[in-house]
């Protein structure tokens, strides 16, 4: 898996997260790990198919996701994950990688996105671990989001 495949994911969740969270997050360490679902943590899964196909999983601690989704929201206080939350935190990762496409086209790259595909950690069923190219994004005062990338 080459590093460079991250990075319109990367560039299009600062610009994404600069505009609807309105937070300039920094870059953390690139790596490559297995990708398990942890608790209390919300994972947005997008496919992609096309000339580059597999996953895109946006894994983010739930606690981090409400102050995300709070942000995009003016202001208005969450507390617990419900179904406004769940489309805010699922429409963040349609419109990162809705850009990221955009960005890979212009490269000329040709990508087709699934719609985003929202789960937690205790409901989710026939998990496969899998390796990822992974970073995360720190957004000061917020807290992190993982960009985890399984793509061929």
């Amino acid at each position: 898996m080459k590093a460079e495949v991250i990075n319109p994911f990367l560039e299009a969740a600062r610009l994404v997260i600069g505009q609807v969270v309105q937070v300039s997050p920094s870059t953390g360490s690139l790596g490559i790990k297995d990708i398990e679902l942890v608790d209390d943590h919300i994972w947005i899964q997008i496919g992609m198919t096309g000339q580059m196909s597999g996953d895109i999983i946006f894994g983010i601690h739930e606690s981090v996701a409400l102050r995300m989704v709070s942000a995009m929201m003016g202001g208005f206080v969450l507390t617990e994950m419900d179904e406004m939350g769940q489309s805010a935190i699922s429409e963040l990762g349609n419109m990162i990688s809705g850009n990221a496409s955009t960005i890979l086209s212009n490269q000329g790259v040709t990508v087709d996105i699934t719609p985003p595909k929202v789960m937690k950690t205790s409901s989710v069923t026939g998990f496969m671990s899998a390796k990822a190219l992974t970073i995360p994004l720190i957004m000061d005062g917020i807290g992190e989001l993982d960009i985890q990338v399984m793509v061929s």
